[in-house]
This record gives structure tokens, sequence and C-alpha cells, in this order.
């Protein structure tokens, strides 16, 4: 009788892990609903919230988010601050936060999803924007430098990853998250597992800093644990190194201006081999390294991070900020 139950035992437990997380994923919905707008491109609805004076003679900034995480935390981190003086587009990344994703790796690429963005940025009538790209958004905003500089003017990469790293493919990995066994791992067992895992990986996301008080719910953070938002997070890793490969080779053509922000104990990433190399690979880029700073220098040393980007905007609208003035 016993080792007729050992194959039911696993089915039970991806049963329990499936209720779960359809429960889970329902009450944190309704609990964190969107707090923008949305706007569809090439048939995927993508969530943005705009933030700033009517005018916007200081021109306008975008903020693109990191992983496990959405336009909330954006505007909490930067945008509450910035949007005194500018106009501030913060974008849910397609897949995350209540943004749409097509299903698969290829909609997951930073090429892919810098161009989505930029969509979305010439409905709303956006020309030479700031875009700041914090943590996994650094892949995405050489993109919109490169290919995009219709819509940008300047950008700003936040402890971004940019670059390739010795033993980077995981190439199980990436045939997991693509496959069948992946898709149920993502609706069974993946969201409670991660739950348990939640209290490390903040101290880790902000050491050696501490988190903000109630960052969590005040950046509607729990939005990520959602089985397709969290998949989608698993996506985007699954593609980075081989995008950061490929476009890596292209860094020497960016035109526009660039400014790369980093802490020097970030153990997220590692400034080193993301910031420092960026920084040397583009032409002009300015670099400002944080001393004793981490993965979240916009919390640890917000007034820094906020020169850093009012000064790109004034290099990118001086006749706006000289009309301001006058």
């Amino acid at each position: 009788m016993s080792l007729l139950l050992v194959p039911v035992v696993p089915l039970v437990l991806l049963a329990m892990g499936a209720a779960f997380t359809y429960l889970y994923a329902w009450t944190i919905e309704r609990r964190y609903p969107p707090t923008g707008r949305f706007i569809e491109v090439e048939g995927c609805r993508i969530h943005y919230r705009e933030d700033g004076p009517r005018d916007a003679l200081r021109g306008t900034i975008v903020l693109l988010h990191g992983a496990s995480s959405n336009l909330v935390e954006s505007m909490l981190g930067l945008g509450a601050s910035l949007s005194r003086r500018y106009r501030v587009l913060a974008f849910d990344r397609p897949g995350h936060g209540w943004s749409e994703r097509r299903p698969g790796l290829i909609d997951a690429e930073p090429a892919r999803q810098a161009a989505l963005i930029a969509g979305a940025l010439r409905q709303l009538d956006v020309r030479n924007a700031v875009v700041v790209g914090h943590s996994w958004s650094g892949t995405i905003v050489p993109h919109l430098a490169l290919d995009h500089a219709d819509v940008t003017g300047a950008i700003l990469v936040l402890s971004g990853i940019t670059s390739p790293w010795p033993g980077g493919y995981i190439g199980w990995y990436r045939r997991l998250i693509d496959s069948w066994a992946g898709w149920l791992l993502m609706r069974t067992l993946a969201v409670p597992i991660l739950l348990m895992l939640r209290p490390p990986m903040k101290r880790k996301t902000f050491w050696p800093q501490k988190a903000p008080k109630g960052i969590v719910k005040k950046g509607f953070i729990p939005l990520a644990f959602r089985p397709r938002a969290y998949e989608a997070n698993m996506q985007d890793f699954a593609v980075m190194y081989h995008a950061a490969l490929r476009q890596s080779a292209r860094y020497k053509d960016i035109g526009l201006p660039v400014t790369v922000v980093a802490g020097d104990r970030d153990e997220i990433v590692w400034t080193d081999l993301h910031s420092l190399s960026f920084a040397r690979e583009v032409p002009g880029a300015e670099l400002i390294l944080m001393p004793g700073i981490g993965h979240m220098p916009q919390y640890a040393d917000q007034r820094t991070v906020l020169d850093a980007i009012e000064a790109l905007a004034e290099r990118v609208t001086p006749a706006r900020v000289e009309a301001d003035q006058a």
C-alpha cells in the first residue's frame, strides 16, 4: 500500500502548490491594482504612469525598473522627486507589473522590450527623453540610445547589467524556462518557495544599507510573485547573457550623452564587470562611482542619483531650461 502512495505524493504537492499560487495571485492583484494608464503597442497592453508639471519645460524623464519590480517602485525611488520639475513617465516593463508580454523567450529580449517601450513613447509624443534604467534595465537602455534615438536624448544606467561575464551561459536553465516543465513549475511550486526566500533576497538587494521600512508594500513588490510575472522575470534572466554578449559589441556606436551610476559594494550586479566596463566602452560616458553603497543607490543616496539625472536633462534640453529660468 505504501508503494502505491509514492507517485501520489508529488501530485498532491503540485496540486497544493497550484491552489496556493492561484489564490495568492488572486489576492495580490486585488491588493495592488494598476496605478496608471494603459497604452497598446503591437498588440501588447503596456502599463505606464505619468506625472509632473503640465508645461514640462525641463524635459521628459523615463524610468525603467529592474528585476522583480514595477513602476510603483520606480516612482517611489526616483519619480516622486523628479516629477516636481520634469515630465516623468514610469513603465512596467513588458511582462512585469501590469504590462503584458507574449509567451516565449523572444519577447524577453532586451531589444524587443526596448522596441515596445519606444513604441509607447512615440504614441505619447516623447522626444529627447532621459531614459533611466535600473539593474536589469541596464540591458535595455543601450538599445534605446542605439535604435530609438528619435525618442531618446540621453541614457543613465543605474547599477545596470550591461556586459557578458565568464561562465554566464547556463544552457540547462534556458531550456528549463522554455519548457513545459518550467511552465508547470512557475504555476505550482515556484511561488511558495520564493516567498520563503524573499526576506534574505531583500536584505541582499539593499546590502550594505538596510531596506527602507515598508518597501515591499509601498513598492507593490508582491506583484512580481504572481506566476506570469515571475515567469517573465525568469525568462529575462534566461536571455540576459546572450543579449549582453551581442549588444556589447555595439556600445562604441552610442552617440548620445551617457551617465553610469553605481555603488562600489554592489553584490547583485558586479560594478567592476558591468558599470566600469560599460563606461569605458561608450565614448564620452561619465562614471559616478558611489563608495560604500550597494545595489540601490536611489535609496542610499538619492540626491546624488537625482543630480546625475538632472544634469543629463539639462544637456538634452538646454533651451527649455533657459526659457524656464527666464
